[in-house]
């Protein structure tokens, strides 16, 4: 079996084992850490360089756009502005990125599971 985050079984294929399962999950789920955390660097050294803000204002900051709740106060750069403008488009984007990545498991395997039942019905009706 192949280690790789988008490797899902086709149709035909037999479901996952429970273990295999929950490597894909851990995977998926490590990636998406990954992604938060280097997101959040990005956000805090931005924050830092644009604003002068002190490490753990930038952290604040940073984490507070990459969770969709906005920035702490306002402000005073032209820079800064600019910057918090694209890294809280990039963070939306960045929520449904890691979202997918979380789910995709998740869900492909309930579709996975009920298209093998069906298929299973009709064998028997047949």
């Amino acid at each position: 079996m192949k280690h790789q985050v988008f490797n899902y079984e086709s149709r035909g294929e037999p479901l996952l084992t429970r273990a295999a399962f929950a490597r894909r999950l851990g995977v998926n789920l490590l990636v998406a850490i990954l992604l938060i955390g280097l997101s959040l660097l990005a956000g805090m050294a931005g924050y830092h360089y644009f604003e002068s803000m002190s490490w753990i204002d930038a952290f604040i900051n940073a984490s507070m756009i990459l969770s969709g709740m906005g920035p702490m106060g306002p402000l005073q750069t032209w820079g800064g502005k600019c910057f918090a403008g694209w890294y809280a488009l990039y963070s939306g984007l960045a929520l449904i990125l890691v979202s997918g990545l979380i789910l995709a498991p998740l869900l492909h395997r309930v579709m996975h599971r009920f298209h093998l039942d069906t298929e299973e019905d009709e064998e028997a009706t047949e």
